[in-house]
Parts: structure tokens; C-alpha cells; sequence
């Protein structure tokens, strides 16, 4: 079939098959097109890094390359096809560097040059998701891409702030590689648990770089409330850029508050002693377009999560880091790596302050070092009977209307249940005011998506306690809302610990095929939600 474009990598692919004409996400087919064809000279650089590695040799430059240029292609980051182009020119020509240079030998695919308009025009055919005409070998490839991107962005936080491990690098290049050239489907199977292994790996070395930079989350109420001053809200997940804004806006008489994402940086120590870091400001992601009017101060995006803004806030948009979108203006780091956010602290001295959307607080800061410190509490409270199950909610929001289904899954849970949250999903129950049990709040949240590592080492610590062979033998059940590649990651990472009977929701992803999704159900049990009441009563949690 002839498309515009092609694209089926988030939850809300069009008519739930996939994007031919525009994206759901706000893409038009050109940025779909270039992203694609980035993709694919990213695996032509991974494959001439491979070879390099042959000779004993690797590059530093490469893993930044990969990291942000496939970080650049997940849903909601960047809408940029100028951006686009020139990442493609240097993803390319640093490759033809390298093979020049070493005299290396590498397959034909990464052998790419681009000299005119009509390279990479090429490029983009090349690149198409549509090329691989088997179905099946499709929907495994594309299944384990999506998961290196969710890899490439934990990958890209971790680096930014000096934490980097090459086992990882090295597993990914060798699978952006095979997902060219392999065409063994029980092959793709094991290298998609493979996938999954090393997003475990890349969770904990980014959860390693937060807790040394930013101490361990703790307990902390966060306010909801706004100020009367003039405010920054920032959104997206990356906390170095947060602790840049909020050491360059101290004693400016400007406000710095969270947005999505951000919320859980109010959990990290380092970040409390800002006196003018207020709160967090709205909910999920896709509330921006009516939460950004009435903040009425200027915006930072520094990862995905950006939705095509509307001219009313357009001129209070800012962007940094991987995120781009045409006619927003975008704040680079210099040669250290440091940024200067004096553009928008001026902005914002301009701006009146923001008009309140709600009042009172939340509380959050269960990551793994505080679930560990409450085992004894946690235990006693199984032992007397007073928590019977833990429910994983963890992974992202979205718009659909389905997602209600999660908010009355959550107020239809009995009193003696906890829920174990993580990501932006949390926004729709974090504000129920669902109590606590004996001092134990019944909504856990350890922090943003790649935080879901902490609620897997607090399992795999409970069942060691516990003495259990299997994970799957701690009461814990999981109903996992998913939206784009990130929780793809966090997916296979679960799988690859073996935990099974997943409910992944609203929708199952449209990129698995009927033979590989069966593959899913018959090996792990994964399934997609029903109804909060079938649901609850095959849980036995029923009132």
C-alpha cells in the first residue's frame, strides 16, 4: 500500500493499525518520513561502531549519537524536520568518517553517504517501517527498535549527568544491526528478552545516577498550590536541566514549578533547598494545551511529552535537549555541556504570575531506597491480614477516554490494597484521596517511568525476604498503562524478569502482530484490560 507515512510505534495509532497520513502525536508525514530514515542511518552507525570495536577500537562520540538521535524519534519530542536533516547529515557523515579512517569493513546498508536533497530522499524509502514485508519478522524488529528507544532515552539521562556503561551501547548496536539483517524469528524472540535484560540494566544505571547526584527520593508532600510571583513551569524528565534553571532563577524573584513527568523531582533531596521551587502545576502531558493558558508564565520542555502547542502560548515555549519543534525557541548547551537559561528567566520577569487550577498537596517519594526501609512495616501489615495485594499501576497517560478506566480501577479497589505507581499514569489516581493503611499510603509513587526500576528491585527484595522462587508467587498483579517507547522498555524489562498475567492497556500495541502477540499471551499471560468489574473479579479483589 502506498502512505504518506507509516507509523504504529504509540498507543493511539490511528484507528489502532497505524498513522498513514498524519500522526495522532500532531507529525506531519515528512517528520515521520526523516525519522524513519534517521533510524535507519543510526543502525548503518552502529553497525561501522561494531566493526570498529573489531579492531579493538570505540568511539565516544557514537554512543551520543545514538543515544539523542534515536531519544529525537520517540512519540512527542520532536516535531522538527530541519532538526531531523541535519542530525541525518551527522549521524552519516561521522560514520564515513569512521570508515575511512579505520578502513573498515561493514555490510552494504551502512555504507550511506549524503551529498543532496535526493539522498535523503532515499533515505527515507530505505528507512520505511513497511520494508519488511513479513508481518511477523516486522513486528518483532520494530518491537525490539522501540525498546532501544526507551533504552537510548534512560541511556541519554544517564550520560548527561556523567554515568554510562558500554555493555549497554554495545547490545544495542549489536541489535539495531540484526534488526536489518536477521530474518530467524526465534532468534528476534531471545534478542527481545534480551532487550528487555539490558532495560533493567539501563533503569538501575540511571536510578544510580540520580541517587548519587540528587540523594535517595523520600516521603515529601508536594504542593498544588501556585504563588504569587512569576513562574517557569518545566516539563519533560531530565532533573539536570531542572537543577541548571533552579540554580540560574535563585534570588530572581522567579518561581520554578513542575509540569507531568517532572513532579517526582520534588522527592530527590538536592532539589528542596530551592526556596523557589513551589510545586508542581496540573497533570499529565496531554493537559498542556489548556493547563499551559492559564499558567501564563513560559515553558521548558526538555524531553518528549510535548504536544504541537497553540498560537495563544506559542511565544512562552521553550525547548532544549532533544525536543524541537519548528517556530519554538530552543536553548543548546555549550561546549561543557552547560545551558544558559537567561532567555527565559527574562520571559518569564514579564509574565504575570500563574492563576491557580487547583489546591492542597500529593505526596509521592516511594522509590526503591524508602520501599526497602518499610519492609518490616510493609510485612507486619501483610502478616495481620491488613494488606492483602499489591497492584502495579505504573507506566503513562494518555488521552483516550478508555484511560477512565484506570481511575475506577483504582476507586473500585478494596481498602486492603495498595497501589504501586510509577510514570504519569498516577495522575489518574493520585488525587482520589484513596487514604492509607496504618500510616502506609495506598498510592506509592517511586517517580517517573524509568522509576518503575525502583518498584521491580523492591519485588525482587520482598520475594528475597520472603524466601519465594518466583516472582510471580508475591501478591502483587500488574495493570500496566502504556503510551509510547519508554514503557515498551519497561515492558520487556518486566518480562525478562519473568513476571507474568500483565494487563497492558487501554489498547494492546498495534505493532505486534497476531502471531507474535499469541507468542505474548501463551508465554507471559500478557492480555488487555476488560472491565474494572470482570477485571477485579478475575483478580478475586471483587467487593
Amino acid at each position: 500500500m502506498n502512505h504518506n507515512m507509516f507509523c504504529y510505534q504509540c498507543q493511539e495509532a490511528a484507528g489502532g493499525l497505524g498513522c498513514t497520513i498524519k500522526g495522532v502525536c500532531g507529525k506531519d508525514d515528512t517528520t515521520a518520513q526523516l525519522q524513519d530514515a534517521l533510524v535507519y542511518a543510526i543502525k548503518g552507525l552502529a553497525a561501522t561502531h561494531q566493526a570498529l570495536r573489531k579492531q579493538g577500537k570505540t568511539d565516544s562520540i557514537v554512543g551520543k549519537l545514538i543515544w539523542e538521535g534515536l531519544f529525537t524519534t520517540i512519540t512527542n519530542a520532536n516535531f522538527d524536520p530541519e532538526d531531523f536533516i541535519s542530525r541525518i547529515m551527522q549521524t552519516v557523515s561521522y560514520g564515513e568518517k569512521l570508515q575511512k579512517e579505520h578502513a573498515l569493513p561493514v555490510p552494504e546498508f551502512a555504507r550511506i553517504s549524503i551529498k543532496n536533497e535526493e539522498d535523503i530522499d532515499s533515505l527515507k524509502k530505505t528507512g520505511a517501517i513497511l520494508n519488511e514485508k513479513d508481518e511477523n519478522l516486522r513486528s518483532l524488529k520494530e518491537l525490539i527498535t522501540y525498546g532501544i528507544k526507551g533504552i537510548a532515552a534512560y541511556a541519554y539521562h544517564a550520560s548527561h549527568l556523567g554515568f554510562e556503561d558500554d555493555r549497554i551501547l554495545d547490545f544495542v548496536e549489536k541489535a539495531l544491526v540484526a534488526t536489518v539483517q536477521l530474518q530467524d524469528m526465534q532468534k528476534l524472540v531471545e534478542l527481545t528478552l534480551e532487550t528487555g535484560k539490558h532495560g533493567v540494566m539501563v533503569m538501575e544505571l540511571l536510578d544510580r545516577a540520580n541517587t548519587s547526584s540528587f540523594g535517595n527520593p523520600e516521603p515529601t508532600h508536594v504542593s498544588i498550590t501556585t504563588r504569587n510571583h512569576p513562574g517557569i513551569l518545566i516539563s519533560g524528565h531530565d532533573l539536570k536541566d531542572l537543577l541548571e534553571l533552579l540554580e540560574q532563577t535563585k534570588d530572581t524573584g522567579i518561581d520554578v514549578y513542575t509540569h507531568s513527568e517532572m513532579l517526582p523531582a520534588h522527592y530527590y533531596p538536592v532539589f528542596k533547598k530551592y526556596p523557589n521551587f513551589a510545586g508542581n502545576y496540573g497533570n499529565a502531558w496531554w493537559k498542556q494545551t489548556e493547563e499551559f493558558e492559564s499558567f501564563r508564565g513560559p515553558i521548558l520542555f526538555t524531553t518528549n511529552c510535548l504536544v504541537p502547542p497553540k498560537e495563544s502560548y506559542k511565544d512562552r515555549v521553550y525547548t532544549t535537549g532533544p525536543v524541537s519543534y519548528p517556530g519554538l525557541r530552543h536553548i543548546p548547551a555549550d561546549v561543557n555541556g552547560r545551558k544558559d537559561f537567561s532567555s527565559i528567566i527574562e520571559h518569564a520577569k514579564k509574565c504575570p504570575p500563574p492563576l491557580p487550577i487547583e489546591h492542597g498537596e500529593i505526596i509521592g517519594g516511594f522509590a526503591h531506597a524508602t520501599l526497602t526501609s518499610l519492609t518490616e512495616t510493609i510485612l507486619d501489615a501483610v502478616n495481620k491480614g491488613l494488606i492483602k495485594r499489591f497492584v502495579v499501576m505504573a507506566g503513562c497517560d494518555g488521552r483516550m477516554p478508555s484511560r477512565n478506566y484506570y481511575t475506577q480501577f483504582a476507586q473500585e479497589l478494596p481498602s486492603d490494597t495498595v497501589i504501586l505507581t510509577a510514570g504519569c499514569a498516577k495522575y489518574r489516581y493520585n488525587k482520589l484521596g484513596l487514604g492509607d493503611i496504618h500510616g502506609i499510603p495506598r498510592v506509592l509513587d517511586a517517580g517517573q517511568c524509568n522509576d518503575s526500576y525502583s518498584l521491580v528491585a523492591a519485588a525482587l527484595h520482598l520475594q528475597k525476604t520472603l524466601g519465594l522462587k518466583d516472582i510471580n508467587d508475591l501478591p502483587i498483579i500488574y495493570n500496566i498503562a502504556w503510551y509510547e517507547q519508554k514503557a515498551v522498555i519497561v515492558l520487556l524489562a518486566l518480562l525478562s524478569l519473568g513476571v507474568k498475567n500483565i494487563r497492558l492497556g487501554p489498547t494492546l500495541p498495534a505493532f505486534l502482530s497476531p502471531a507474535v502477540l499469541e507468542l505474548l499471551v501463551e508465554t507471559f499471560g500478557i492480555t488487555a484490560p476488560t472491565t474494572v468489574e470482570e477485571d477485579l473479579t478475575t483478580w478475586g479483589l471483587a467487593q
